[in-house]
């Protein structure tokens, strides 16, 4: 037999350990892993030098924008960043223009992605206004729903308690996952009228707008919700110590429930505003040290199930504006987030196995991407080869992304995502992006 193409001298990530291997690759798929002398012979023969070759890592959580949005990201832009940041396959939110939320609204975004992608791409959508048409956007192959409590964007009234419920149980029927954006609206709105009242624009002002209480209530209450309904609730970028208590006990009673958290909650706290100003304005923001501590806690307890970037590109005027009520929240992560991941791994403060469970393993079992995130015989053909020993220091003006800014920006970093396979072909090289736009495929949810 002769293959379309075999990976030579790897150090793959296998079964928890780093093992000395080739991989033969066929029509996108890993035909076989083992010692050169076992590999088939191959239409394409690559050395990869004894670089690390992780399975290729899931982003859950990116806003590529495009559309009404694609002055600030378009989906090329997006999936290169994603690409030259290692990840293989990333997973769109529908805060989109227009939102994503009906059958019509996901095929469009998928149509339009199909031309664009570099990498693999799934696609949330709100809840939509006719609730009874949810089974049908499912099955058009969104990966989950998505439910922001901060601000009414889909079509599901927030505010309702029974009407939650009623989403939450036909979810749980066609066994959708959904992803919170855990802030209580009506707190939130609260606090800000009355800082607005009294004049107050500065990022103190943010932050006290976007309290802890503000996260843990809005997580309690869909805790409470949810219970009945059997539905499986991922929260996203928890941030506070209160929340991931309430998450961490309600996974201990056996509920389905699972959460991520961003490397900027994890790497930054609320006093990193003094040096980055509005530019790491976020919500949910930054926290104290203390809450800061304990995310890292609940990720040694196993509390945490995955990582997200939350990639959320925008201009850097509209990262400036006078007023913070008035500044758009969020910063471009999927280039940094794997040489800050590998940098935390030679700090020993996290190990290989935890960072691919976080960014490849657990997010492909959240949202049933079955043939992904493991390398294994008969999966993708999805590598993320990085040079651990590589040292580098982040620089934003190069991103992929048309947002050039981090709060990263400078820092040296260890780890360099060098080759990154997409289905079994090589997209970025050595910095470089070396496929054609729509050489990335759109995937859909497998139902068991």
């Amino acid at each position: 037999m002769i293959v379309d193409s075999v990976l030579t001298n790897a150090k793959a990530c296998l079964n928890g350990q780093i093992v000395d291997c080739s991989i033969a690759v066929e029509e996108g798929k890993i035909q076989k892993i083992g010692k050169e002398t076992q590999m088939p012979n191959a239409d394409e023969k690559t050395s990869l030098k004894n670089l690390l070759v992780l399975p290729g890592l899931i982003d859950e959580h990116v806003h590529l924008r495009d559309q009404g949005k694609a002055y600030k990201e378009d989906f090329t832009s997006g999936t290169a960043a994603a690409a030259a940041g290692g990840f293989t396959t990333v997973l769109d939110m529908p805060n989109n223009e227009p939102v994503t939320m009906s059958v019509y609204t996901l095929r469009n975004r998928m149509e339009l992605a199909e031309s664009k992608a570099l990498v693999n791409v799934g696609f949330y959508s709100e809840f939509p206004k006719k609730l009874d048409t949810l089974p049908e956007v499912f099955s058009e192959g969104a990966v989950g729903f998505k439910l922001f409590m901060g601000s009414q964007i889909g079509g599901l009234n927030i505010d309702q308690d029974e009407d939650l419920a009623d989403a939450f149980k036909l979810a749980a029927e066609v066994n959708a996952p959904v992803a919170v954006h855990a802030e209580d609206r009506a707190l939130l709105w609260t606090n800000e009228e009355r800082l607005k009242q009294a004049k107050k624009i500065g990022l103190a002002a943010f932050q006290e707008a976007h309290s802890e209480t503000v996260e843990v209530k809005a997580i309690e209450r869909l805790l409470k919700i949810s219970d009945p309904t059997g539905v499986h609730l991922h929260f996203c970028h928890v941030s506070t110590d209160g929340g991931l208590n309430a998450i961490a006990e309600a996974k201990k009673a056996g509920r389905k429930i699972t959460c991520e958290v961003t490397p900027n909650h994890l790497l930054l706290s609320a006093d990193d505003l003094v040096h980055y100003g509005q530019l790491v304005v976020m919500a949910p923001p930054l926290r104290s040290q203390s809450h800061v501590e304990a995310l890292w806690k609940g990720l040694h307890a196993g509390s945490i199930d995955a990582i997200g970037s939350d990639h959320a590109p925008h201009t850097l005027r509209e990262k400036s504006a006078a007023s913070v009520w008035d500044v758009k929240v969020g910063v471009p992560g999927l280039e940094t987030t794997l040489p800050l991941f590998m940098t935390l791994i030679r700090k020993n403060q996290l190990a290989i196995t935890q960072v691919v469970q976080l960014l490849a393993e657990k997010p492909s079992q959240i949202y049933g991407l079955i043939d992904r995130g493991v390398l294994e015989q008969g999966k993708n053909a999805d590598f993320t080869v990085v040079d651990f020993s590589q040292k580098f220091k982040i620089d934003a003006s190069k991103f992929k992304s048309k947002a050039k800014y981090s709060p990263y920006d400078g820092w040296e970093v260890s780890g360099k995502p060098v080759k990154t396979y997409v289905n079994g072909l090589l997209v970025f090289d050595e910095g470089e992006i070396i496929a054609k736009p729509g050489s990335g495929s759109i995937i859909r949810r497998a139902n068991p």
